[in-house]
């Protein structure tokens, strides 16, 4: 498989418009572009996607294990033509974690084990000659990780373009592009950075389109292309969801939420659901008024119910079919959005009801990943289970566990709930590295009655 690694020195120097610019300039070619993201992010993914057309995939070694990034890769890519997969923050700028040792989980690692060359994305706003040092420096930190050329973004005049190329022709790394400030296409964000593609939907589209103009009148596509085709081939099969589960009969059905209020999740969940025998069906809480036919399970992820509060609780006919599902034993799985919604009230918005919590949006970010153990047998985990998940929000739960909690991760407490066959906590997981989860979701919903959606039908 061609690929490439867009990174960058450091965070916000461009690299997810020059990374969904390139993957859109490709798609546009007539290629079928496989688009990956380094770490946990959500966000970014869904740009790639509609500028590819397919799932924007994550490949993070703490939420899966290192042994299944390039089965994940392989999986992600089938089909595809060539794969970009984008960085995490600077280059060697890794997790930070006491239980690793430095630079795990960074994207010059995940550049490492795929064998990937890497597209080094220059901030060249602020300088001029001095970009010679700063890639010099970046190509030569570590011999394992192989700079194939530099794009120069937010570029001013014809005269700054020229100094820089000329600097950049003693260090020895092609440039491969040069990008122009642009400042209408820059991507709105807010509290938890950019604003989800699906919910910008028309205005996100064109903004990619945008973007792909500009890659493909600022950067040699032809000379990126052949940067991708040096990475050799990799050893070992794609990776399989039916391989990791076993099917239950019945055929269950099994919603998950989505819609413009809940676009975190990991494409992987519904593929795991599906090998271990649901049908997985879609359910948007801000326009449909029931649960799909025959649900006897929900799947609520991540997102910004937050932003959406109000058109959430107004939709009474789900809300109300979710806290009968509950109450009736239909498992749930939710995490972190999924929590809020659940919860009694938002912000002072009523939500759902189903967990004894109230919720809010607080000033301070709560970011990072979690080494957690499963303190409650649920749904979703045996006591004891442990996992790696993370953390992303902005907002506060008041009491922040039940009296069965989901979790714990340190010395602050328990966190989350257990509740009947809820399960529902801040701890965001990628099911591809605990595939038991899916399994255990699906006998649960195969063992839960159908009937409990028939006063909302």
């Amino acid at each position: 498989m061609p690929r490439v690694v867009v990174a960058a020195p450091s965070s916000n120097a461009g690299k997810t418009s020059i990374t969904t610019g390139l993957i859109a300039a490709l798609t546009a070619r007539g290629l079928a572009v496989s688009p990956h993201k380094v770490g946990p992010d959500y966000i970014d993914p869904g740009y790639h996607g509609l500028a590819a057309g397919r799932p924007g995939r994550n490949l993070d070694p703490w939420l899966v294990g290192d042994d299944r990034i390039t089965p994940l890769f392989l999986h992600g890519s089938r089909g595809a033509d060539v794969a970009v997969v984008e960085g995490v923050m600077g280059l060697f700028d890794g997790a930070a974690h006491a239980s690793v040792e430095p630079g795990y989980g960074s994207t010059a690692q995940l550049a490492t084990h795929l064998q990937a060359p890497v597209v080094l994305v220059v901030d060249a706003a602020s300088q001029a000659r001095s970009v010679a040092a700063l890639v010099h420096g970046f190509a030569t930190f570590d011999p394992s990780v192989r700079i194939g050329g530099v794009v120069l973004n937010r570029v001013g005049t014809h005269r700054h373009e020229a100094i820089l190329r000329e600097a950049l022709g003693a260090a020895g790394v092609p440039v491969l592009g040069a990008v122009r400030r642009i400042e209408d296409l820059r991507t709105p964000s807010r509290h938890l950075g950019l604003v989800p593609a699906a919910e910008r939907s028309a205005e996100a589209l064109r903004t990619v389109r945008a973007l792909g103009a500009v890659v493909e009148a600022s950067v040699d596509l032809d000379a990126v292309l052949r940067l991708a085709r040096t990475a050799p081939d990799l050893t070992g099969d794609p990776w399989d969801p039916a391989a990791e589960v076993t099917p239950v009969a019945g055929r269950p059905v099994i919603a998950v939420a989505g819609g413009p209020a809940f676009t975190f999740g990991y494409a992987e969940t519904a593929e795991l659901l599906g090998a271990a025998g649901a049908e997985v069906v879609t359910v948007d809480p801000l326009r449909d008024s029931a649960l799909p036919a025959g649900t006897t399970a929900l799947v609520v992820g991540g997102g910004f119910p937050e932003v959406h509060a109000g058109a959430l609780s107004a939709n009474v006919g789900l809300r109300t079919a979710i806290a009968d599902l509950a109450a009736r034993g239909g498992p749930i799985a939710a995490e972190c959005a999924g929590l809020l919604y659940l919860s009694q009230e938002l912000d002072g918005e009523p939500m759902c009801g189903v967990l004894p919590t109230t919720t809010a949006m607080h000033p301070r970010l709560t970011l990072g990943y979690r080494s957690a153990v499963a303190l409650t047998d649920s749904a979703l985990a045996a006591a004891g289970t442990r996992v790696r998940g993370h953390e992303f929000h902005r907002t506060t739960a008041s009491p922040a566990a039940g009296a069965t909690p989901a979790w714990q991760w340190n010395a602050d407490g328990p966190e989350g709930f257990v509740t009947g066959n809820v399960h529902a906590s801040y701890l965001h997981l990628n099911w591809a590295g605990s595939p038991m989860m899916a399994s255990r979701l699906v006998s649960a919903a195969a063992r839960a009655r159908p009937e409990v959606l028939s006063a909302h039908r």
